[in-house]
This record gives C-alpha cells, sequence and structure tokens, in this order.
C-alpha cells in the first residue's frame, strides 16, 4: 500500500494523538467533509487535526506552521493556527498538524445574505494580510505573476468550461487584465487561494478564512480576484471602496484573474459531475454565478 493510498480513519488519528499528544486523545474527532491534499478531523469544539493525503510533500504544512502564527494576530477574522505538531511514524508516514478551529459553514455551502457587511469586512481582512513580506516569504511558481503568465492556464480551463456565447466577453476581459501595467510595489502577504471553499460564513457574512497552504507574498490582484469570486453582485465596487488601496491597473488584474478563477471553479464542478478524483460538484454553480459577476461589474 502507498501512502496516498492509506485510509485516515478516526481511529487512526485517536491512536496517533495518544502516540504523539495523549492529552488531546481523549476528545472526540469527527471528519469533515472536503479536503484534498489535506484532510481536516474534527477535534472536540475547538481543534482540527490537518492530515496529509494527497498532497506529494509536506511543505504545505510545514508553509502554515511557519507563517500563520507571525499572521494570525494581526489579522481581524478568525484563521486555523497551529497548536502542536504531528510527525512521521510507523502508523502514519506523513505529516500532520492540530489546529484551531474556525466555525462557521463554508461559502460553498452557506450563501453570504448580508453583501455589505461581508464586502466590509473581506476588505478589512485583505488590508490587514496585505502588507509587504520578509525577504524570505514563500513565494510559488504556478501563480502571483502578471497575469499575461497564466495564459496558457487560462485557454486550458476557457476550453474546458467552453462558456458558448459569453466566452468572447471572458476573453475581452482577460485581455484587458493582460495589457492591464504590471504591480510595482513590493511583495505583499497573499492567502493565495480564495475560492468559496476557503472562507466560512455564520449570520449571512463572512467570519472566517481558512487553508491557508498556498500562502505566499506578490500582487495583491490574485487575492483582489475574491471581490467577484467571493462576494455576491453588486458588492465589488463596494469592497474596493472600502480597501482603498487598489489602484486602476490593480483591479482590472484582479477581474481577470477572478475570470480564470471562475472557470477552474466551472471545471472542478464538471469533473465533480462526472465522478472524477477530485472533482468538486458544488464548485460548478458557484464559478458560474462568479463568472457572471465579473461580466456584469467591471468598475472601470
Amino acid at each position: 500500500m502507498t501512502d496516498s493510498e492509506i485510509e485516515i480513519t478516526a481511529d487512526l488519528v485517536r491512536e496517533l494523538l495518544w502516540e504523539q499528544h495523549p492529552d488531546l486523545a481523549g476528545l472526540a474527532i469527527r471528519e469533515v467533509d472536503g479536503g484534498w491534499g489535506n484532510q481536516m478531523w474534527r477535534l472536540g469544539d475547538e481543534l482540527a487535526v490537518r492530515m496529509q493525503r494527497m498532497a506529494p510533500t509536506p511543505e504545505l504544512q510545514f508553509k502554515e506552521r511557519r507563517w500563520l502564527p507571525v499572521l494570525a494576530p494581526r489579522l481581524p477574522l478568525p484563521v486555523p493556527t497551529p497548536v502542536r505538531n504531528g510527525e512521521p511514524s510507523a502508523r502514519f508516514p506523513k505529516h500532520w498538524t492540530v489546529m484551531t478551529w474556525v466555525p462557521g459553514e463554508p461559502l460553498d455551502r452557506a450563501p453570504i445574505s448580508r453583501g455589505d457587511h461581508a464586502a466590509d469586512t473581506l476588505a478589512g481582512f485583505l488590508r490587514a494580510l496585505h502588507v509587504e513580506a520578509p525577504a524570505d516569504a514563500p513565494t510559488m511558481s504556478d501563480r502571483g505573476g502578471h497575469p499575461k503568465e497564466c495564459t496558457e492556464g487560462f485557454e486550458r480551463f476557457l476550453r474546458a468550461v467552453d462558456p458558448g456565447a459569453i466566452a468572447a466577453d471572458v476573453r475581452a476581459v482577460w485581455d484587458d487584465a493582460v495589457a492591464a501595467p504590471e504591480w510595482e510595489g513590493p511583495p505583499v502577504w497573499l492567502h493565495g487561494d480564495l475560492h468559496p471553499a476557503n472562507v466560512v460564513v455564520s449570520d449571512g457574512t463572512l467570519s472566517g478564512v481558512i487553508d491557508f497552504d498556498s500562502i505566499f507574498a506578490d500582487d495583491p490582484a490574485w487575492d483582489l480576484a475574491a471581490a467577484w469570486v467571493l462576494l455576491p453582485s453588486g458588492a465589488a465596487s463596494r469592497f474596493f471602496n472600502a480597501y482603498a488601496h487598489a489602484d486602476d491597473a490593480t483591479i482590472r488584474r484582479a477581474r481577470g484573474l477572478a475570470a480564470m478563477k471562475s472557470l477552474f471553479l466551472m471545471s472542478m464542478g464538471q469533473a465533480g459531475d462526472r465522478g472524477l478524483p477530485g472533482g468538486k460538484p458544488a464548485w460548478g454553480p458557484a464559478g458560474r454565478a462568479a463568472l457572471d459577476r465579473v461580466l456584469a461589474d467591471g468598475l472601470t
């Protein structure tokens, strides 16, 4: 049996806790739906266990262990913070981490009903996050640069989804992003993967941000795409007014990246509808709704 074929069960999680953190082993353990590279298990009321599953290396967990304790204290929304490290063992030859639990329902399962509040909340969160990163901050090879560097990915998602009559409009948004000036500021901290499964909702508004394994430093436009990907129709303008630090070029890049991310969500939804590994059926409607918002609200 290969590492990727190891079945992660509640019994296995409890055995690992008894081995390495016995003071936590008596807490209730419940599986959390979702996750791909890492599988989550709820641990009691306030903690979770993040188990490396399909992720090929532990580097993503190492990033969270290294940087979330640095960033979390200055962020205005709850984020998962590592509290214990789990090391590879005979029972489970991969890394795992005990983290704080962020309450709420993922946005792909619970909609935002308080759009203005959510726009202000997201803007405040990203203002606090988007500060100049230190020289040793992580980078990403497949994201973070100017949209022109991602044209191959955009084209691949566009072909996979084939949005029909709106394809020309989607391509126009992308072309405008590619033509926008580059980011000239210093690399800033980014969540890097803001989509409906990576934020949680309570009382109709954003209440937490999760899954920071893509955290890196670069152009803020990569996170600002969330104005269309996460927020309901008509909220993008309020978001950018509240964020207050995005110039026209950054908004154009962000809108193009939002189009690409929407196509990605739609492609993942298609894979889920077909029963393919890693597919997410709920992401298809979320991606199409986001793409409609991108086309309806250009802000410029």
